[in-house]
């Protein structure tokens, strides 16, 4: 039995990767992603403008948006939308739930960046953009990749919890456990020689349940 499905044959992108580069059409006028470059970018897709579940990911992302700044990284939402109908949107938004969208919205009619992004799975829907997060560090390198069904909203404070925990992973060489948050111990990289494994058990910083699994609070 075949199926009438059209996979995608563009790439998509993964953990590591350069972002691909582009330029498009935003509530804010032409961006391109190299503008971004020196600062972190969360981009996420949404499915449609005008829809329940995307407006409450639109006030979340909002009222979030300082805190995203404040740790040095932007917001850039996107979907097939029109200019028009972003425009519409956000106004909309801003009337009836009183929240002011601040960060651009990509425009993204001809889905090209939706593509080159891998942001539509046909098996869920053609026409729409599925829920992904893209997280781009300072140097346009991805860092993280989410993808959500078009039934289900994203956590912004698990979005914001991950760009930290990145962050932090880059300023102090170290990993950080299942629900880590700011303040929590960190995980220090395993040792890889016999030596090390050594040391490692032997330093007075680190709290070692064993050679492989050590943890340590973070000095402020």
């Amino acid at each position: 039995m075949t199926s009438d499905v059209q996979i995608q044959s563009s790439p998509m992108p993964r953990i590591g990767d350069l972002a691909p580069q582009f330029a498009a059409e935003t509530t804010q006028g032409l961006l391109h992603l190299e503008d971004f470059k020196g600062t972190w970018v969360v981009m996420f897709s949404h499915p449609a403008d005008f829809t329940p579940v995307c407006t409450t990911e639109f006030i979340a992302f909002a009222k979030a948006h300082s805190q995203f700044q404040k740790m040095g990284c932007e917001l850039l939402g996107l979907s097939i939308d029109s200019i028009f109908s972003h425009i519409a949107w956000t106004k909309n938004i801003e009337k009836t739930f009183g929240q002011k969208i601040t960060f651009p919205i990509i425009a993204d009619q001809a889905r090209s960046v939706a593509m080159l992004y891998g942001m539509i799975m046909p098996g869920e829907s053609k026409t729409e953009t599925s829920r992904c997060v893209f997280v781009i560090d300072d140097k346009q390198v991805i860092r993280a990749i989410i993808y959500y069904p078009l039934t289900t909203g994203r956590n912004v404070d698990e979005i914001l919890r991950l760009v930290t925990a990145l962050k932090t992973t880059d300023e102090h060489g170290v990993a950080t456990p299942a629900n880590w948050k700011p303040g929590d111990e960190v995980i220090v990289p395993p040792p890889r020689t016999q030596d090390a494994a050594d040391d490692q058990l032997g330093n007075t910083d680190t709290q070692c349940l064993d050679w492989y699994f050590c943890k340590k609070t973070l000095k402020s």
